[in-house]
Formats: C-alpha cells, sequence, structure tokens
C-alpha cells in the first residue's frame, strides 16, 4: 500500500466534484475547490479526522468496505473504484459480485428526483444499496439495515406492512 498515492488520488476526485453533484447546498463561501473533506466524511459515513488521515497518507489502511463507501460517496467509476483498491492494497473487486452500492450514473438520477419521486437502487440480488429520502420516509431505511432486513425480495414476502403500502384499490370486473 502507498499510503500518498492514494491519498492524492482521493483527494483530486474530491476536488473535481462540487457540492451540487452530490445533492448539497454549495453555501455562500467555498474555500477549497470541489468538496470539501467533512462532506465526504458524511457522505462516506465516517469521522472527518478519519477521512482526514487517509487522504493526508497518514491513517492506517482502510478495509475494503470503508474503500467503497469513500468510492460511493465521491462518485467513482469502475475503474476508478478499481485502482483505489489497488492503490490500498487490494485486489480489485468482482465487478460481477454484488458491490453493496450503487453505480455513480445512478446515484444522480436518484439525487435528481429526490425531491419529487420515492425511489430506491437495487442490485442484482435484491438488497437495497440506496434511497433517496421520501422513499425511507414511505417505506423505512431499507439500505440501512443489513442483512436480509435490507433485501426487497425478503421483506416483501416476511412484512405484510411492506406490501400493503403498495396494494391497489380493487377494480370493478365485468361480474360486479
Amino acid at each position: 500500500m502507498d499510503p500518498h498515492q492514494l491519498g492524492a488520488f482521493l483527494r483530486h476526485r474530491r476536488e473535481r466534484l462540487r457540492p451540487a453533484d452530490v445533492g448539497l447546498v454549495p453555501g455562500p463561501r467555498r474555500r477549497v475547490p470541489g468538496l470539501r473533506r467533512d462532506e465526504v466524511a458524511v457522505l462516506a459515513d465516517m469521522s472527518t479526522d478519519y477521512y482526514e488521515r487517509i487522504e493526508q497518507g497518514r491513517g492506517p489502511r482502510p478495509s475494503p468496505p470503508m474503500l467503497g463507501a469513500i468510492c460511493r460517496a465521491l462518485r467513482l467509476s469502475l475503474d476508478e473504484r478499481d485502482h483505489v483498491h489497488l492503490l490500498a492494497g487490494y485486489p480489485a473487486p468482482d465487478r460481477l459480485a454484488a458491490l453493496g452500492y450503487a453505480d455513480p450514473g445512478l446515484m444522480c438520477v436518484l439525487d435528481a428526483v429526490a425531491a419529487t419521486v420515492p425511489a430506491l437502487i437495487s442490485d442484482d440480488l435484491h438488497d437495497v444499496v440506496a434511497q433517496n429520502p421520501l422513499n425511507v420516509a414511505l417505506l423505512g431505511p431499507l439500505a440501512a439495515t443489513g442483512g436480509l432486513q435490507s433485501n426487497f425480495l425478503w421483506r416483501w414476502f416476511t412484512d405484510p406492512g411492506l406490501r400493503w403500502r403498495y396494494a391497489t384499490p380493487r377494480r370493478p370486473s365485468c361480474r360486479d
């Protein structure tokens, strides 16, 4: 692992993102180009100090799930994600496996409809990997639960309340 190269790569990717790209309000004054370190830390669900140490090349080697959270927060492509894992000393994740996070393009779509439509993103196995705030209000925090609780199909068959939310009114038939 080369912590300084990893930190430089993460810093470069952080500086190219604008707050609006990830659904944040830019605020009146910004002293740095792109996102601030604390904004990336919030998006990756980690402490600001831990992210700062990683980016400055003085922190411990982050685990693969932590790298995945950072890659998701920075909206990295699959090639960039693979590069981050290699810089951290891990093999690149399998591209066909369930990654536990959504593609950056899909995250942009989810952010774009956040104010008007409840939406979620699930992987090939129907594990919910991202939800917008309206979807969390409607269905509860599926993406944050982990395990079987984050699997939409499992919840569909085991949670009658979830099925009830999708119930459609009975339409009269020809026999009525």
